[in-house]
Parts: C-alpha cells; structure tokens; sequence
C-alpha cells in the first residue's frame, strides 16, 4: 500500500499478498474492511509494544526509557505498518479516525495512571502529560525514520527518553 489507501487497488493488494483476488475477497469484501484489518492489527501490536514496556518495570526513570524505546522499536520494524497507521491518507475516516483516537486515549491514560499514581497531579493533568509524552515519541520516532539510519536507533530512542524524562521527573513526588 505504498500508494496510499486510494492508489492501491485490491489487483495490486493480491498481487503483494501473493493471493488470488479471489481469495483476498473470501476474506475481506473490500479494500476499506482491509484496511480496517490491518489498522487494528497494527495498532494491537503497538498497544501490546507500549503496555509491555509500561509494566516492564516499576522504575520510572526506565519505564520511560523502554516506552520511548518501544515506539522506536514499532517504526523500525516495519515502516509499512507505522505509515499505515500514522500516515494513512483516510486518517479522517470516521471509522479510521476513532480507531487512532481510542488508541492514543488507551495510551495516554495508561501514563496517567503512572503519573497520577507517582505525583500530586490530577488525572486531567496526568492525563494531559500522558498526551505529551505520547505525542513526543510518536513524532520523534517518525523523523527519526525520515533520517535513513543517520542517526542509530538506540542514540535516538536515547535523547528523547532523556528529554521526556528530565521533564517528567520535575513534578512533585506523591508524598
């Protein structure tokens, strides 16, 4: 689909599948019930990369670490899979729209709940924070991708974690 959503035709979908189009409509009556598929699938996998590395440890300073890192980690893999779901030329799709957007809550409450539980913050603003740092990896690993391996994942993963952490840690403890 590197043709974006309408430059591919479900020819070209079989073709790439390496399945009959007739056996690509057993599965999926239309290219947009594809997509659809696929962006859950793809979200399922950062969701599972993400969650993984919250709860990873109950150390913050590397639990921030290991989420930037799981970002990084999910654009590296396969460039395909982060431009389908960070990228997609129908990201305002209502369907496609709420599936990103229940994606980025799940995310960024589950740093809240960290947040929350560590400071003296309220959830809306753990919330907000979560939000942030969310956003902060997401954009930072996509550019990091654009730089065609000018700068070595684990640098990168590196000085995001480090900014993300020095903000971070300046909000007062929970006492």
């Amino acid at each position: 689909m590197g043709n974006g959503y309408h430059g591919a035709a479900m020819d070209d979908i079989a073709v790439a599948a390496k399945v009959s189009k007739p056996v690509l409509y057993q599965h999926f009556p239309g290219k947009r019930d594809l997509y659809l598929a696929l962006l859950d699938s793809h979200l399922a996998e950062l969701t599972q990369l993400l969650v993984d590395a919250l709860r990873s440890t109950d150390d913050n300073k590397l639990r921030v670490h290991a989420t930037m890192r799981a970002y990084f980690q999910f654009i590296a893999q396969d460039s395909k899979a982060h431009r389908l779901v960070f990228e997609s030329d129908i990201s305002n799709e209502p369907d496609v729209s709420r599936r990103l957007e229940d994606f980025n809550a799940h995310f960024a409450n589950a740093i809240a709940g960290v947040i929350a539980g560590d400071t003296q913050l309220s959830m809306v603003e753990a919330t907000l924070l979560g939000r942030g740092l969310a956003g902060m990896a997401q954009i930072s690993a996509r550019y990091w991708l654009e730089t065609d391996g000018s700068l070595d994942i684990d640098a990168a993963a590196e000085l995001i974690y480090r900014l993300a952490w020095r903000g971070i840690s300046r909000f007062p403890k929970e006492i």
